[in-house]
């Protein structure tokens, strides 16, 4: 093995029958919390070490080859570079090394988290060992999402409709292979399922309800950062890229009435940071960069008054409801997993790309009750979005169900695979179902 655990620890050994191990597999990744799966893994070892005998192995990108183990928890980063134009995370190339840590630890579960390449390593691990059940999350839509979006700026119309084709071939061929898939809204299921990719699941995500709460206010967050005015103070959590559509935030703003007296914060850290910086210069805008503090997130989310996003391809947007657990209301774009976020009374939704919408939603919002709209949206939340609930329907009833499609396909085909390679090198095979 190219790698050797930081610390000493029982690990997988030390486990028992009824315990399984699970694998994390995810490409992209920021070590310092931010982002969507980074929460989620976060808030899964939690839920695996406190609540389950499991055992979690997580392979994530990282500044160099290294695996850290603290008990049943098996944190293993491969050294990747950072993603141009977003220094805090990280993009796995080197499958190899990813699949060196597999054969080693031999999970029962390979859960992969990323659409691109790591995908094929787990399918060509789980050929090698068929007694392995993989469960995959679609997690964004990234045909439409990230492909055509990148070809229409290369290429145009046509060519990007084209390579939107061909993104979602691929995907029809690579989730067909998994014994389980999860979507994160129902629109996401419906799309795999025009591709007759048909054993999936919904799994609603989570927010700590703790952490993200009105209570975390601080009167003097707004002086803080030198915004002036005594209007809503909006603000914008995520990646400051094309993909968020952070530039349509800033045009929004200049269509404000000058007398609402607005200000805006934008968190986070992208390729198009530098350039909005700049161009919004003469206007109350913050841009205070990648907050690597949960806690700061927090107090930044209740110190505002509305949350404002542009993205038109959210998948889930856990991001809105951190903003809606704070006491938000929300002025977005009706698409995506928006209008499953964002029901009637909780903000307004507007057509995608139309600026001059938002900021009448947002003057609207602000005029009608942002208050009364975001109590109302932190009760939904608390109601309906806590992390046990995702991760007793991910354990309770998702890996069940991959685990039997496991085991039905490793009796149709893996015994023949598992007898030659016993007879190759001598190792028996271990198989929880």
């Amino acid at each position: 093995m190219f790698l050797q655990p930081v610390t000493a620890a029982p690990g997988a050994a030390a486990r028992d029958d009824s315990s399984l191990l699970i694998c994390d597999l995810t490409q992209s990744y920021s070590p310092a919390g931010g982002g969507g799966i980074s929460t989620y893994l976060r808030e899964k070892r939690d839920y695996v070490l406190n609540h389950t005998p499991h055992t979690l192995l997580q392979i994530v990108p990282g500044p160099q080859d290294r695996i850290t183990v603290n008990g049943r928890h098996i944190f293993a980063e491969i050294g990747a570079e950072p993603v141009r134009g977003s220094p805090n995370y990280r993009f796995i190339l080197r499958t190899d090394a990813v699949r060196d840590v597999l054969d080693e630890y031999r999970p029962d579960i390979v859960e992969s988290l990323c659409p691109w390449v790591l995908p094929w390593t787990a399918i060509n691990f789980r050929k090698d060992f068929p007694e392995t059940a993989l469960v995959a999350g679609y997690r964004t839509d990234f045909p439409n999402a990230h492909v055509y979006r990148v070809g229409q700026a290369i290429g145009g119309e046509a060519f990007a409709r084209f390579m939107r084709l061909l993104a979602y071939g691929y995907a029809e061929v690579t989730y067909r292979e998994f014994d389980r898939v999860y979507t994160l809204s129902e629109d996401a299921r419906a799309i795999l399922a025009r591709k007759t990719i048909t054993r999936t699941d919904i799994l609603p995500l989570g927010v700590d309800t703790t952490m993200f709460a009105p209570g975390k206010r601080d009167p003097g967050y707004r002086a803080s950062l030198g915004l002036p005015g005594d209007g809503p103070l909006l603000i914008y959590a995520g990646r400051i890229d094309n993909e968020k559509r952070a530039d349509r935030l800033v045009d929004m703003f200049r269509k404000l009435p000058s007398d609402l007296g607005a200000a805006m914060v934008m968190v986070g850290d992208g390729k198009l940071r530098e350039r909005l910086a700049s161009e919004a210069s003469n206007l109350p805008i913050a841009f205070t960069g990648f907050e690597q503090d949960r806690g700061e997130l927090a107090r930044a989310l209740a110190s505002s008054d509305i949350y404002v996003s542009a993205m038109a391809d959210e998948t889930f947007g856990i991001s809105v409801l951190e903003a809606q657990s704070s006491g938000l209301p929300v002025v977005g774009v009706a698409s995506g997993a928006m209008p499953d976020r964002v029901p009637e009374g909780l903000g307004l939704l507007g057509p995608v790309d139309d600026t001059a919408a938002m900021a009448a939603n947002v003057a609207a919002v602000w005029r009608n009750g942002a208050e009364l709209m975001g109590a109302r949206a932190r009760a939904m939340v608390v109601e309906r979005y806590g992390w046990n609930r995702t991760f007793d329907r991910l354990f309770d009833e998702i890996y069940p169900k991959a685990i039997e499609r496991a085991r039905v396909r490793f009796e149709e085909d893996g015994m023949k695979l598992l007898r030659r390679r016993r007879r190759r090198d001598g190792q028996p095979v271990r198989y929880t179902a």
